[in-house]
């Protein structure tokens, strides 16, 4: 992982709900600390407030449904020959079969993508993704898992270098041109990477997948790590969206 990429995660970090929460319980416990016992239950308070909150499976699907409403499922009828599956987690624990190694998230992109593919003769993937803090790219392991699945090897493309989806938007890029191709990443991912890859002046089409929406969501539900989880993903969004949004201003 670079130095850059290192600051972009450690500061957003404390944008995300268990960030602010921790921010928010520590300042508590300073004021408590100083004596100051007001300041400090208000802190402390509204720590577990924020944490019920984010955690409340209602807010949850209510901030992930904004971001993956905004494209519909692919239509499969279209004639597109570059596919790209964009990286995702993974791990290298030899004692697990390699479709537990890759997020569950990251093996949905992956079937996306060869279901895609399969429909379209001479189609080709393309695979990016960095090895994080593993000694295997990203783009690799989905590669293999794609082999093991039927698809042909010459039908694939990976770069294991791209650290981001600015990275995979710019390696992309020297490949389609101005030609358009089918962008395959997570639906709560997908309108960020939509307004990367269209910076570049490219024509990606969206095939969204690895929804986390609920729409049958109960007011009476009550808080639970899963809903913390997804509130997680969509603020990593929301976040992601905004630092791009800024970039390219002071760009």
């Amino acid at each position: 992982m670079s130095f850059g990429l290192f600051i972009k995660k450690f500061v957003s970090f404390f944008f995300e709900p268990i960030g602010i929460v921790i921010t928010l319980f520590v300042i508590g416990l300073y004021y408590l600390y100083q004596k100051k016992h007001y300041k400090a239950e208000q802190f402390l308070l509204g720590s577990v407030l924020v944490l019920a909150l984010f955690a409340y499976p209602p807010f949850s699907n209510f901030l992930v449904k904004k971001l993956e409403n905004q494209y519909p499922k692919y239509d499969y009828s279209q004639n597109i020959k570059y596919i790209h599956v964009l990286g995702n987690g993974h791990t290298t624990d030899s004692t697990q079969p390699l479709s537990s190694q890759i997020a569950s998230s990251g093996v949905k992109r992956i079937l996306e993508g060869i279901i895609i593919h399969n429909k379209i003769p001479g189609s080709k993937i393309i695979f990016t993704g960095y090895a994080g803090n593993t000694d295997v790219a990203n783009a690799v392991m989905n590669a293999k898992l794609s082999y093991a699945l039927g698809t042909d090897q010459n039908s694939t493309i990976i770069n294991p270098k791209p650290e981001d989806t600015r990275e995979e938007a710019e390696f992309t890029k020297t490949i389609v041109g101005d030609e358009p191709f089918v962008l395959v990443t997570s639906a709560s991912h997908m309108p960020r990477a939509m307004m990367l890859f269209q910076s570049y002046g490219m024509h990606p089409i969206a095939a969204p997948t690895a929804f986390y929406k609920d729409n049958n969501m109960s007011w009476l539900s009550a808080p639970n790590s899963g809903a913390l989880f997804v509130s997680t993903l969509a603020m990593h969004e929301y976040i992601g969206m905004l630092y791009a949004k800024i970039r390219g201003v002071f760009s």
